[in-house]
């Protein structure tokens, strides 16, 4: 093989496998990952899906080959979202890789693995084993083909997945709604459509329903304000009265107001958790460190044990199994469901989220009101030359107030509170910060931007 063994230092991440094509994801490096992860999870069955990216069904292919090299059959579930690959991992008990790049532009590929049951496989759960095997395959070093080779097989769980979608709300309680998707030519132009037609008392419109790759219209990471413009015209314009903008592989999800005003993933969090509460009186609730402290209030609110966790899947996806939560959100819009093997999954999200409308009696623009009690700064990036230094230089800065490590620096100051978190890839500080009022929020991440930048 000819792709230099080390390119999966760079591609493998701390979640998943993720680089451009071809010069870091290309065919020998699928196969070399499939051989590998065949031999990880030593089962005789996986399951191979794809997104809509023009690479997407030569990389699975071969992939599915490396597997069945070492004996492994492939079941391949054909274009898929990622939340579908969770189903069909949970419901099947297989492991499962799905080929995405999710929000990345049109020239990267990568692959999201998990495990049977869809358990998560992160850095330290598996994929560092899994990246050194795929290292060996590509430098020649890696095991022969087992004695009979595997074979591949189709499946279309489609239909199944969008009826356990449903099956998370009573559909006869929905009001009658029209709803406008911006899918961003990504899976959820397979994946929405075919959960809407068991909605009767719904109207759907979806933007961009045309599975392509080259993303024509906008890119497909709807965390970017710029790419949820079309959807809030559209949601205006067209008198809507909610709008929804998925990521390229459909497991999360931003929702808009009638007003086209987004929502950001924190208020989504706290509107989803009030929800599971009330069908789970009591019951543990994870959220990330970054989201807004109304989550955490209104998960005590409705009697429930709010629970702080790192940022990322395997993270939230590890303690809700250790505490039993039953749900976890995250403020970049992953929304996890224990009664979903702990899977995220945005559409599912999305049923919660009709279901609470059509309860509130109210437009999704006054309903939001009690659940936005902060200003918060968003994600802010500044390059550092060793971020564990400064974030001990701040932290000391800062050595009155209550303080924790559970994912970089997080201080509490009272009527505000802020994060600084190292990057997994780049030499960047992020910063979160919210506080009471727009100019408190302001003044305090100039004040902790300059620190930063001066140390």
């Amino acid at each position: 093989m000819s792709t230099d063994p080390s390119v999966l230092d760079q591609i493998v991440k701390a979640y998943d496998v993720r680089g451009t094509t071809p010069d870091e994801m290309n065919d020998e490096v699928a196969f070399a990952l499939g051989v590998a992860f065949a031999d990880f999870v030593k089962v005789p069955t996986i399951l191979v899906a794809r997104d809509m990216r023009t690479t997407g069904e030569s990389l699975a292919a071969s992939f599915a080959e490396g597997a069945n090299s070492r004996g492994v059959d492939v079941v391949d579930l054909g274009l898929a979202s990622t939340d579908l690959v969770y189903f069909a991992a949970g419901s099947l008990d297989a492991p499962g890789a799905m080929f995405t790049a999710s929000h990345n532009p049109a020239q990267y590929n990568g692959i999201k693995f998990c495990l049977s049951g869809a358990r998560p496989v992160g850095i330290d759960t598996g994929l560092a084993q899994i990246r050194d095997a795929a290292k060996a395959v590509l430098s020649g070093n890696g095991p022969g083909p087992a004695a009979t080779k595997g074979s591949v097989s189709q499946r279309d769980m489609l239909d199944e997945f969008a009826d356990h979608v449903v099956s998370f709300i009573d559909v006869s309680a929905l009001k009658p709604m029209k709803i406008v998707a911006d899918t961003a030519n990504g899976m959820g132009g397979l994946i929405v459509p075919v959960v809407f037609e068991r909605l009767p008392m719904i109207e759907l419109e979806v933007m961009y329903p045309e599975l392509d790759g080259t993303f024509p219209n906008h890119p497909a990471d709807p965390i970017q304000p710029a790419n949820q413009r079309d959807l809030q015209a559209r949601v205006i314009s067209g008198g809507f009265d909610v709008g929804l903008a998925f990521d390229g592989d459909a497991d999360r999800v931003f929702v808009v107001d009638e007003q086209g005003r987004g929502l950001s993933g924190s208020t989504t969090t706290a509107v989803l958790a009030a929800a599971v509460l009330r069908a789970n009186p009591g019951a543990t609730i994870l959220h990330n460190l970054i989201c807004s402290k109304s989550v955490s209030e209104v998960i005590r609110e409705n009697g429930g044990v709010p629970v702080r966790t790192k940022v990322g899947h395997s993270n939230i996806k590890q303690v809700m199994a250790e505490t039993g939560a039953v749900f976890g959100g995250e403020h970049s819009a992953h929304y996890y469901f224990l009664d979903n093997f702990r899977a995220d999954s945005g559409i599912i999200a999305t049923m919660f989220m009709l279901q609470e409308i059509s309860r509130a009696g109210m437009p999704l623009s006054e309903f939001r009101k009690p659940f936005e009690r902060y200003e918060a700064s968003g994600e802010i990036n500044t390059s550092v030359s060793d971020a564990q230094a400064v974030m001990q230089a701040v932290s000391k800065t800062f050595d009155g107030r209550p303080q924790d490590w559970i994912d970089g620096l997080t201080v509490d100051c009272g009527d505000w509170w802020f994060n600084l978190r190292p990057s997994n890839t780049e030499p960047l500080l992020r910063l979160n910060l919210e506080a009471s009022t727009r100019n408190d929020c302001d003044d305090h991440v100039a004040e902790v931007l300059a620190l930063v930048t001066s140390l």
